[in-house]
C-alpha cells in the first residue's frame, strides 16, 4: 500500500516505523526538517518537508492516488483540513487524529465524512475504552476480542501460586485444555514460545481462547475477579472525562484528584456524577485524607509517565487492588510491567492499533491489533491456493518468530493445533514479532 503520514510527532513517527517494517510504501510529511532527518536515517521510508495543509506539499508527498492518508499532527483543525485536501487530491481513504469527542457523534460525524474525512481517531477515547475493559476484567493485563468475540486473546501475569508456574510448555500442551500460549513477555523481551520454553513466575502470558473458557483460564493462572466500585483517578485529563462518562453513575463511584483549581471547576461540570477534589495526589497525606485505603482501583493519568508509575506503586502499598497507569514513553512500558503496577495505557499504541485496523488490502479483510509494544496480533483470512493450506500446521516449517493461535471457521471460534489443516476462508489469529507480519501475509495470500 502507498501511505502518506502527515505529522512527525510521537504517533506519526511510531506509525511510520511500524509500517515501514511491514514493507509498506511510506512517506512522512512534516514542516520540521530536523524531525524528518532524525527518522530518515533509521527507517525505510521517504520524507517530505512541507505543511500538511498545503496542496503543493501534499502533491509532492504523493497524496494523489495514495491508498491511505493519515493526519496525526498535534493540531486537530490542521488534521481535518489536511484530510479534506487529500480527499480532493484523490487519496482513497483518509484518517484524522482529533481532540474533540463531539466530532465522533452523529450528525457531526456524517458531516465530516461528506467533507472527505473517512475516519477519526480520538486516542483519549480509545484509552478510556481500554481502561473500562481493565476495570471490568480486572484480573487481566490485556484483553483483545477478535472476530466479534469468537476468539479472545488474554494477557495474564503468572504468579507463584499458579498451577502452571514452572511448567514446560510441551507438558502443558499434553494436558487437556482449551488454551494456546501464543506469546510470553519476560522482562524486556517478547518470546514466541516453543515446547522447551518454561512458564516462569512473573511472565506475562498471552493466551488465545474462546469466550466460554475464559473462567477456566482465570482459575488456571491463580487469579480472581475483584469487585470494584470505588475508583480514584489522579489527573483530570481528557481520558478521565471520557472514562467517567462511559459508565452509569450506579456502576462505579469515581473520585478525581487534580492540582489545577480551574480544571477542577470544569471537571465538576463535565463529570457531574464524579467527586472532584482539588489537591496533589502525589502527596501521601492527600491520598490518606481522600480515603485511598478504601479505593478498589487507582488510575494515574497525569502528563508524566514517571509520576504515574510511582503513584501506582504507592497505591499498591496502600492495598489498592487494581492500578492503571498511563505510560506514554514506550521505552518505559516493559519496565513498568516488571514493577507490577497493573495495566499500562499508551495512547500511541492504541492509536496505532486503531489505524492498523484500517489497513485493508483490496483483496483481504485483515484486522490487526497493535496494543503490544514489540509484537503484532493479526487476524488474516486464508486465500485459496495459499501456502498455508498445503498441509498440517506442524508440517509447514513456520518461522520461529510467528505462531498460529486460533481461527474462526464457519462462524465458530477454535484453537489451532499442530494437526490443524487450514482451509480457504478460515480467519486465523497470528502472533508475530514486530516487523514479521509481511512474512506471515505471504503465506496466506
Amino acid at each position: 500500500m502507498r501511505i502518506v503520514i502527515a505529522g512527525a510527532g510521537d504517533v506519526g513517527v511510531h506509525l511510520a516505523r511500524l509500517l515501514s517494517q511491514e514493507e509498506q510504501d511510506i512517506t512522512l510529511l512534516d514542516k520540521d526538517a530536523a524531525k524528518l532527518r532524525a527518522i530518515d536515517s533509521t527507517c525505510n521510508l521517504l520524507t517530505c518537508t512541507g505543511s500538511p495543509i498545503s496542496p503543493r506539499a501534499l502533491t509532492e508527498a504523493g497524496v494523489v492516488g495514495c491508498d491511505l492518508f493519515i493526519a496525526v499532527t498535534p493540531y486537530e483543525t490542521e488534521n481535518i483540513i489536511a484530510c479534506q485536501l487529500a480527499h480532493h487530491l484523490g487519496a482513497r481513504k483518509t484518517v484524522a487524529r482529533i481532540d474533540n469527542y463531539e466530532f465522533m457523534q452523529s450528525p457531526t460525524r456524517e458531516f465530516f465524512v461528506k467533507q472527505g474525512v473517512d475516519t477519526m481517531i480520538y486516542p483519549e477515547y480509545l484509552a478510556a475504552l481500554e481502561i473500562k475493559t481493565a476495570l471490568e476484567r480486572n484480573w487481566v493485563r490485556h484483553w483483545f476480542e477478535l472476530h466479534g468475540g469468537r476468539i479472545i486473546v488474554v494477557g495474564v501475569k503468572l504468579r507463584d501460586n499458579a498451577e502452571i508456574s514452572g511448567m514446560h510448555l510441551k507438558d502443558f500442551a499434553r494436558r487437556e485444555h482449551n488454551f494456546h500460549v501464543s506469546a510470553i513477555r519476560r522482562h524486556h523481551e517478547i518470546i514466541i514460545p516453543r515446547g522447551d520454553d518454561c512458564l516462569e513466575p512473573n511472565d506475562i502470558l498471552y493466551f488465545t481462547t474462546t469466550a466460554d473458557h475464559v473462567d477456566e483460564l482465570r482459575h488456571l493462572c491463580g487469579k480472581r475477579h475483584e469487585q470494584i466500585t470505588r475508583v480514584t483517578i489522579m489527573g483530570g485529563s481528557r481520558i478521565a472525562v471520557r472514562l467517567v462518562n462511559l459508565f452509569d453513575s450506579r456502576r462505579f463511584r469515581f473520585k478525581i484528584i487534580d492540582m489545577d483549581r480551574e480544571r477542577c471547576i470544569r471537571l465538576s461540570e463535565k463529570c457531574p456524577d464524579a467527586e472532584v477534589i482539588h489537591g496533589d495526589a502525589r502527596d501521601v497525606d492527600v491520598l490518606r485524607e481522600e480515603g485511598i485505603h478504601d479505593a478498589d482501583a487507582f488510575i494515574a493519568l497525569t502528563d508524566s509517565s514517571e509520576t504515574n508509575i510511582l503513584a501506582c506503586l504507592m497505591a499498591k502499598e496502600f492495598g489498592v487492588k487494581k492500578t492503571i497507569a498511563e505510560v506514554e514513553n514506550i521505552q518505559f512500558i516493559a519496565e513498568a510491567e516488571n514493577l507490577n503496577i497493573g495495566t499500562i495505557i499508551n495512547k500511541k499504541l492504541l492509536a496505532s492499533s486503531g489505524i492498523f485496523q484500517m489497513l485493508l488490502d483490496s483483496d483481504s479483510n485483515d484486522s490487526r491489533c497493535m496494543a503490544l509494544a514489540d509484537a503484532e496480533v493479526a487476524e488474516i483470512e486464508v486465500k485459496a491456493g495459499s501456502k498455508i493450506t498445503r498441509g498440517a500446521v506442524k508440517d509447514l516449517r513456520l518461522s520461529r518468530d510467528m505462531t498460529l493461535a486460533g481461527m474462526v471457521r464457519d462462524g465458530q471460534g477454535m484453537l489451532v493445533s499442530g494437526n490443524t489443516v487450514l482451509q480457504p476462508g478460515d480467519r486465523v489469529v497470528v502472533f508475530c514479532l514486530l516487523g514479521a507480519l509481511h512474512k506471515v501475509e505471504r503465506l496466506f495470500n
